[in-house]
Order: structure tokens, then C-alpha cells, then sequence
């Protein structure tokens, strides 16, 4: 098991979160579930009560603990990708009845919030250039969805 864990807490969505968390990532698998054995506890006997699933060899826990804790946009998850398909893809899947925010953040339709990342911005960021950061953030600060393509545009530019 890994040392630390994500475990997102809902009223009753869990399991509906699990499946769809795991329709949306490729390779992503939904791990053992456990149903509510008596009357103990929020939800009938044989309701869903607690769950796993991995994305990308990350596991998280799913809990319906029976009353909305809410989630905060001052965590969020973060997911690298390679490719600006895989961003565009993400993006409209975990946004879908949800809502955007600027430079790359969204909340899906459980109030989970995301960062949807292309991998150049670690490596334009991290650049020792000054300028060539600047230039950079200019142009994330203008975007909703981020666009890898147009960020390493930013980088380059003379």
C-alpha cells in the first residue's frame, strides 16, 4: 500500500465517482468495494459504503459517509499529460457538469477540483530565463484550458 492516499468523502456519490473516475482515465481500475452490512451508519443494508480505484498506479479511497463535507478548490489533483489530446480529452470529460476556472483548474460534477497540465509547463516554468517565464505566465494567465502548444509557443518566441 502507499504511504499516503487520497480519500474523498461524499454524502452518497461515491460509488457513481468511482465509476465515472475510472470510465475516464485509460487504464484506470476500480479496486474492492465494501456495502454497508447492517443498519449501522448512513445508507440501507447493502448500500455502497466504501471503495478503491487506481489511476496511473494511484490508488484512492471513496467513502459515502452520509453527509456532504463539501471539497475545497485549495486541494486539487493534478495530472500531467504528455499531449495536448490528453488534455483537450480530460478536460471535457471531467468538466462535463461541472465548471472551469482559469489556467488550466476545473471543478467536476462532484465539486472535486483538478488541474489539467501539460507536461511543458513544468519544463517552461522551471526555465532559469526570467523573461522566459514571464512571457509564459502572460499567456496561462489569459487561458481557461491550457494549450500546450501555444504555451511552448510562448517559451520560444524571440
Amino acid at each position: 500500500m502507499q504511504k499516503i492516499t487520497t480519500f474523498l468523502t461524499f454524502k452518497d456519490q461515491a460509488e457513481e465517482a468511482l465509476k465515472f473516475y475510472t470510465s475516464v482515465f485509460r487504464n484506470a481500475k476500480a479496486g474492492p468495494i465494501q456495502r454497508r452490512y447492517g443498519d449501522s451508519g448512513p445508507g440501507p443494508k447493502g448500500s455502497f459504503m466504501t471503495g478503491s480505484f487506481e489511476i496511473a498506479g494511484q490508488t484512492f479511497f471513496v467513502l459515502n459517509a452520509g453527509m456532504d463535507f463539501g471539497f475545497a478548490p485549495g486541494i486539487s489533483l493534478f495530472v500531467d499529460c504528455p499531449t495536448q489530446e490528453e488534455v483537450d480529452e480530460l478536460w471535457d470529460k471531467l468538466s462535463e457538469g461541472g465548471s472551469v476556472q482559469a489556467c488550466g483548474w476545473l471543478t467536476d460534477k462532484f465539486g472535486v477540483s483538478w488541474q489539467i497540465v501539460p507536461s511543458v509547463m513544468s519544463k517552461v516554468l522551471a526555465d532559469k530565463d526570467p523573461v522566459k517565464v514571464e512571457r509564459v505566465m502572460k499567456v496561462m494567465m489569459q487561458m481557461v484550458k491550457l494549450d500546450g502548444p501555444r504555451l511552448q509557443q510562448a517559451y520560444e518566441a524571440a
